[in-house]
């Protein structure tokens, strides 16, 4: 039986706050994500950020990144672009209107707090999609391919966690 993958971050911990420079209302920086356990078959990797709490959408998808190399450790930062080659090589499709990582920002008015996952699937496979691509394209895509995946969830709340700028 296979180790579970598992997720984190240095920047949070599970359930807690994305720090402001991660967010929409700060730098706007994906975070360091860090991996354990990952499946000796893996060929690639690929990395989702969604929010769970927008009312009548299921999961609102902010970041979708595919085709990273096997790596344990993924630096905060990815820039922006279709075709990213720095860190690593990889592939951003389309998530908020964008080819790169989006982070929480609702609008000023909504004061409740909400839930944003972040998913790494580990496949074995490379994902030969363009990067037009939106999540539900890469879902079908990957269908089969996906050995392992781990969540880490963190919050941001308008309300209580920053200042108003």
């Amino acid at each position: 039986m296979e180790n579970k993958l598992i997720l984190r971050s240095r920047a949070f911990m599970e359930g807690e706050r994305i720090p402001l420079q991660y967010t929409g209302r700060g730098e706007d920086v994906s975070p360091p994500l860090m991996m354990e356990n990952i499946h000796p078959r893996a060929k690639s990797i690929a990395i989702t950020m969604d929010d769970l709490d927008i009312p009548f959408i299921k999961c609102y998808n902010h970041w979708i990144i595919w085709n990273i190399p096997i790596c344990n450790s993924i630096p905060e930062g990815i820039p922006f672009g279709k075709k990213i080659d720095v860190p690593f090589s990889a592939v951003q499709g389309l998530a908020y209107g964008k080819h790169g990582y989006r982070g929480p920002k609702p609008p000023r008015m909504i004061k409740n707090r909400h839930r944003y996952v972040f998913t790494a699937y580990v496949l074995d496979c490379m994902c030969e999609l363009p990067a037009e691509s939106k999540k539900k394209q890469w879902w079908r895509a990957v269908d089969g391919h996906i050995l392992q995946q781990a969540s880490l969830c963190g919050s941001f709340c308008n309300a209580d966690q920053y200042s108003e700028d």
